[in-house]
């Protein structure tokens, strides 16, 4: 019997919903922190072995390179800090509907921007 659907393989032509980005980005940006902590802890054992090595790595920190991780850490952190929350409140049954996860998928992405922002004035400071 053969299957007369059409089918689409092409990932890039179906459109997700708000609410699927934010998922999946919340998703991505676990994955981010989870390598991110091995690399903080390098940080940590290295600034711990010597005066030497502590001064290195706050000269590192200090560098344009350094504070744009530094950066994009903090904003990674704050956007998944900001998505969980959401799924927590999702989860006590806040926000399940159509309309209300659009709304808390908005709200979610610009908080994060607005943290995002934050955490720059703050490094510019």
């Amino acid at each position: 019997m053969k299957d007369k659907r059409p089918t689409n393989l092409d990932i890039s032509t179906i459109a997700l919903p708000v609410t699927a980005y934010t998922s999946i980005m919340h998703r991505i940006s676990g994955v981010i922190l989870f390598v991110g902590s091995f690399v903080l802890l390098f940080g940590l054992e290295q600034s711990l072995s010597s005066e030497r090595q502590f001064l290195t790595l706050q000269e590192c920190l200090h560098t344009w390179w350094g504070q744009i991780s530094v950066w994009a850490g903090l904003s990674v952190l704050g956007y998944h800090m900001l998505a969980g929350c959401k799924h927590l409140l999702m989860d006590i049954g806040i926000g399940e509907s159509l309309r209300g996860g659009i709304t808390m998928a908005w709200t979610t992405i610009a908080l994060a921007f607005l943290w995002s922002l934050a955490v720059a004035g703050w490094l510019l400071w």
